[in-house]
Parts: structure tokens; sequence; C-alpha cells
């Protein structure tokens, strides 16, 4: 699978606070309208500017703090594909796969991309390639990638139990 999307690029430790805040946690249940609030008080702009298909670039330890998982859910309704960090929370990994939203640690990659600039991610090669060069990372392992090709964790589910059900 290889696919391209335009980048914005944030720095280091930003936390599921800033990436979803705390503010709406309890408020703040449909997902249409926490796309909304993704990443406002980092990036003013970028709920209204993001597009499907574009890819967040971020320093180390993305996605750190507590486990919401709106801080996943958030990006990912705003049309956001994948995650390419030199460094990713581990609960915020986690939470990524099971919603789908493609998890990429390749810190090289991260010092090459610009803002705004589009690179394409290929998952076969496991490369990402900007206007600096082509940057490899580890591949990421069977199960993690059957839940992103599934659609996230809830749904692979969903159609194992449908296709035990008519089994």
């Amino acid at each position: 699978m290889k696919f391209s999307g335009r980048t914005w690029k944030y720095g280091d430790n930003v936390n599921t606070d800033v990436i979803f805040p705390g503010k709406y946690t309890y408020t703040v249940t449909d997902k249409r309208e926490m796309a909304k609030h993704a990443l406002e008080d980092l990036d003013a702009g970028f709920a209204k500017a993001v597009q499907p298909g574009d890819i967040i670039v971020a320093g180390t330890n993305w996605g750190n703090g507590s486990s919401r998982e709106q801080a996943v859910t958030c990006l990912r309704q705003a049309g956001v594909t994948a995650i390419v960090a030199k460094s990713i929370g581990r609960i915020y990994f986690r939470n990524a796969v099971n919603d789908a939203l493609l998890p990429i640690v390749c810190p090289a990659a991260v010092d090459a991309i610009e803002h705004g600039e589009v690179i394409s991610i290929d998952l076969a090669e496991h490369t990402v390639t900007c206007a600096a060069g082509t940057f490899s990372f580890p591949p990421l392992s069977p199960s993690v990638m059957a839940i992103i090709d599934a659609g996230g964790l809830l749904e692979m589910l969903r159609k194992r139990l449908a296709a035990e059900a008519q089994g």
C-alpha cells in the first residue's frame, strides 16, 4: 500500500491534552464535533484547513499523557491518515492502531520533512519519501497491519464475528 498526503509538522512532547483539549473530554461525544477541536490550542487553523489524506509529522513523544482516545479520534475524523514521528507515546500508538490511524516512527524523515510538503508512504517498502529523500522505518507487525487494513480493531472484530455467524 502506497499513499501520499500533505504534512502538518509539529514539535516534541505534543500531549493528548494538546491534541484534543481536556475541557471537551466529557462534553463532546460526537466524532465529527471532536474533529472541530483537533489541535486547537496548538494550531488554531488546523481543524478548518486539514483535508482528508493529510499526515501529521511530529517530534519526540507525540501523544504522551492521558490515555484519552479522543486524541486519536479527532485526528482520524478530521481526515488525517498517518502520524510520522520521532517517537510516539505507547498508549497513543495503541489507540492509533485501534482506530486505523497509521503510526510510523521514522526520526530521519521527520528531520527532513518541511511543513506543508506532500510526502509518500510506502508500507510494502517501509519508506517515507519527501523532497529531501527516502527514509526507511521499521515494518509494523502483521497483527498491527491486520487491524489497520480492517479499518480499526472494532471493524476487524465485527468482520470476524460476521464471518463466524455465517460460517
